[in-house]
């Protein structure tokens, strides 16, 4: 098969970090804050603005509480756990379906120990039965997992007059996926997700409920100073008035900062939900008629618009070994990394061996388009060397 002559403008399809917005370049930072205290007034007002138009660019309900936290995602939502598991009597459900949501399983299980904990497990590709949790139990998931391109389809299945909170990882679904706020109690997630922005720090949403759960929970256990968001026994209400934990980056919030005047200019949130949108249905399309390649999902209503994974369905490709499979998926991206047409597109190191695209609103349908040519390229390139080194 000829090697295309098109390759995507930009080719960059990670998930995480993912890439920046159309247009980018260092040189649009020039209002960053370099060697100022980020409590000085002026820089203390960019990190207080990234926190307030991101609130209100998703709709976040007023009376929430939201801050930056330190550590990405995984500390904003390894902060949320340390400060509130354990604190409902009736009991902690986890539901787990891929590696992200699995870690924090092992955090829940392994290190804070709940009373009454229920795990649901699915495997690669499925989803628990969102039916068994208990509204009167606190639920930790996430909405969209990274790893695996499944997502939860709605918030139907949490109930409006629950008793316990919902803790939800939303790093790959926010700004790319309209979340029920009034059904979700603490939520997370990072600015080199769906914005294209840097990593490092962490979002952390707080509903009431929440705030009022946290202030009246003493864990058994003691919180470094990078979890406390109490002072004495109420919450730190400057940790949401743009007054950090510890110091942040003031080059990424002016990246940040950046990244959510684009996401204005789209639109705003309508605008990247319609992005990611086409931009899924490009890789969507494209599977309907490609012969070896599948949605990894078990059905598209609970398929991510994101991190979108893909599974090989080849007869000769599944008659391989695990090892096998991944070393064929390794020099089948490998190729396509060596002529520059698309970087980190191999599935997560613990998923099944399959393709990951992102398909987030910082990336152009243009460029998937001119992607799936190389996928077609790649696969059967890398399937005539592989079948011609077993047959030596």
């Amino acid at each position: 098969m000829e090697k295309p002559a098109i390759k995507p403008t930009n080719p960059c399809f990670s998930s995480g970090p993912c890439a920046k917005r159309p247009g980018w370049s260092v040189d649009s930072l020039k209002n960053v804050m370099a060697g100022r205290s980020h409590r000085a007034a002026p820089a203390k007002a960019q990190i207080e603005d990234a926190v307030n138009r991101q609130k209100a660019l998703l709709g976040i309900p007023d009376d929430y509480l939201v801050g930056i936290v330190p550590g990405s995602d995984t500390g904003a939502f390894e902060l949320a756990l340390w400060n509130v598991i354990g604190s409902n009597p009736n009991g902690t459900d986890v539901l787990v379906w891929e590696a992200f949501s699995g870690d924090w399983c092992k955090d829940v299980e392994g290190q804070l120990k709940p009373d009454n904990l229920r795990v649901f497990k699915s495997a690669y590709g499925h989803i628990p039965d969102l039916s068994q949790v208990n509204s009167d139990h606190d639920v930790v998931f996430v909405w969209n997992g990274t790893t695996s391109g499944v997502r939860v389809p709605d918030g139907e299945w949490i109930a409006a007059d629950r008793k316990g909170l919902t803790i939800c990882d939303a790093t790959s679904a926010v700004f790319a996926m309209d979340l029920p706020w009034e059904k979700l109690d603490i939520v997370t997630w990072s600015w080199q997700k769906a914005l294209g922005s840097e990593a490092a720090h962490g979002m952390l949403v707080l509903s009431p409920r929440a705030v009022d759960r946290i202030c009246n929970y003493k864990p058994k256990w003691p919180l470094p100073k990078l979890f406390r968001i109490k002072k004495g026994d109420a919450i730190n209400a400057e940790i949401f008035k743009g007054a950090t934990i510890n110091t942040p980056s003031m080059l990424a919030v002016a990246d940040c900062l950046d990244a959510l005047d684009w996401v204005e200019s789209v639109g705003g949130l309508e605008g990247t939900i319609a992005r990611t949108n086409r931009n899924f249905s490009v890789l969507k399309d494209w599977v309907v008629r490609t012969d070896w390649a599948a949605l990894l999902p078990a059905s598209e209503k609970i398929a991510s618009t994101t991190s979108v994974c893909l599974k090989v369905v080849d007869e000769w490709f599944e008659s391989l070994g695990g090892d096998e499979k991944a070393a064929f998926i390794k020099s089948m991206t490998k190729l396509i990394d060596k002529d520059g047409a698309a970087y980190d597109i191999a599935s997560y190191r613990d998923a099944p061996a399959g393709l990951r695209i992102w398909c987030g609103a910082t990336v152009e349908s243009s460029d998937l388009e001119k992607l799936l040519p190389w996928l077609e390229w790649a696969f059967a390139t890398a399937k005539s060397q592989t079948l011609q080194q077993q047959a030596a």
